[in-house]
């Protein structure tokens, strides 16, 4: 694996132990892991950040890995390569996991070259896709953080860039205020709400995109757009 290039992970594992062997494991392999402990926060994750690959237990607190794959499936959401590293061994599971789209299943116990193998594989496979995102004449590509209107670069400070990411990979979805400051200022922010109208309002003008992006009445905004 190119280690120039660092390749984003989910770890969702509420074995704390695991996790943390599961991300000294990737980190030698030149991956940087984000790890989580339940379903309900690895759902947000999701939802709000771009990875090159989950890793998922499927035993988990809140959502299960099957449950948590499938709420986000039928939202809509473009979701990573999934990799199910598990302690069942029930046949019906594993093909319900790679029904569901999985790339690879794991059983516990697991040795560490053989993950670091397999992930590997999945990471290869997948790294040919261009990441980044078009609608209409507008493009955004996350890794370099630029946006181009038309071939012609728009010049967007961090917090447009976050919302305008986040409302192109869902787009054609109702997205709060609270979903749309979380992901562009963090949970932390003590600013209203306001601070994303006003935003939106300048990507709007930026992109010439009055009509694209529209308002939701008293829930947020719609990013509208051919699929």
């Amino acid at each position: 694996m190119d280690k120039g290039l660092l390749q984003h992970v989910l770890i969702v594992e509420d074995d704390s132990a695991i996790a943390e062997l599961i991300a000294m494991t990737l980190r030698v392999s030149g991956c940087e892991p984000q790890l989580c402990h339940d379903g309900l926060e690895a759902a947000a994750l999701l939802f709000q950040h771009e990875y090159d690959l989950a890793i998922l237990d499927v035993m988990l607190p809140g959502l299960d890995g099957f449950q948590l794959v499938e709420q986000l499936a039928a939202q809509g959401v473009r979701l990573p390569p999934i990799l199910y590293l598990t302690a069942k061994v029930d046949v019906p599971d594993r093909v319900r996991g790679l029904r569901l789209g999985a790339e690879d299943y794991m059983l516990k116990p697991f040795h560490p070259v053989e993950l670091q193998a397999r992930v590997d594989g999945i990471l290869r496979r997948h790294r040919s896709r261009a990441p980044g995102y078009r609608v209409l004449d507008v493009v955004l590509d996350p890794q370099t953080h630029t946006v181009t209107r038309a071939g012609q670069p728009v010049d967007l400070t961090p917090q447009e860039f976050a919302l305008l990411e986040l409302l192109m990979r869902h787009r054609n979805m109702a997205l709060s205020r609270e979903q749309l400051l979380e992901v562009a200022w963090g949970y932390d922010y003590l600013g209203g709400s306001r601070t994303v109208d006003m935003h939106i309002q300048r990507l709007r003008k930026k992109l010439d995109w009055e009509k694209v992006i529209v308002t939701v009445f008293k829930l947020g905004y719609r990013l509208e757009a051919p699929a």
